[in-house]
């Protein structure tokens, strides 16, 4: 699961056994990037308060199949594994279309993306790999950029803190050797509106 030691639900207490009992799957299931944080609840707390507000909070405009095809695709530049099975399969479930999920799984992995993207969705995601790449080369002129493809600020600030947090997962999983072996791939949260609805369906 990883290389550190982690606690599992069955043995949680205290503010562990309520943060788990929050965002435990339907099956009770507990991610084991999450399980990661065990030894912490605090960084699992605000873990999951980052990933909800970035990419499962009711107050994003973006479609979610997208922030998702975001999330993948940064975490195949980052080479980790278990976010992109994790994030594609949910990208698959919210497209209920294999086709087109095969299409964009091809374009991401082969980093062709205008094989399946055009316009402002190609834009976000040429950012997001400029981003993820070379962070520190980045000028306003992306934004602009960004601007003339259609999205406006706020849509910006969506797909720059998507792909910032999967930086974050990305290296939380890398760095702790986190495996998604024995997993339910592709739950993800609830769009509610509260922010305190960590519930995986």
């Amino acid at each position: 699961m990883s290389w550190i030691k982690t606690v599992s639900r069955e043995a949680a207490t205290g503010r562990l056994k309520s943060i788990y009992d929050r965002v435990a799957g339907p099956d009770g299931q507990i991610d084991n990037i999450l399980a990661s944080h065990s030894l912490r609840p605090h960084t699992l707390e605000g873990h999951m308060a980052l990933y909800k507000a970035t990419l499962h909070h009711f107050g994003n405009t973006l479609d979610k199949a997208y922030l998702e095809t975001i999330g993948t695709y940064v975490s195949m530049l980052n080479k980790c594994a278990y976010c992109v099975e994790h994030h594609f399969a949910g990208l698959k479930r919210l497209l209920g279309d294999d086709a087109r999920a095969a299409e964009i799984r091809s374009a991401l992995e082969s980093d062709d993306l205008a094989s399946a993207f055009d316009g402002r969705d190609l834009a976000g995601l040429e950012y997001a790999r400029e981003l993820t790449r070379q962070p520190s080369a980045l000028s306003g002129e992306v934004i602009e950029r960004m601007r003339a493809a259609g999205f406006d600020d706020g849509e910006v600030l969506e797909i720059n803190q998507v792909t910032a947090y999967f930086a974050y997962a990305n290296r939380t999983v890398l760095g702790l050797g986190v495996s998604h072996v024995g997993e339910e791939l592709g739950l993800s949260p609830n769009d509610s509106d509260s922010p305190d609805d960590w519930s995986h369906g």
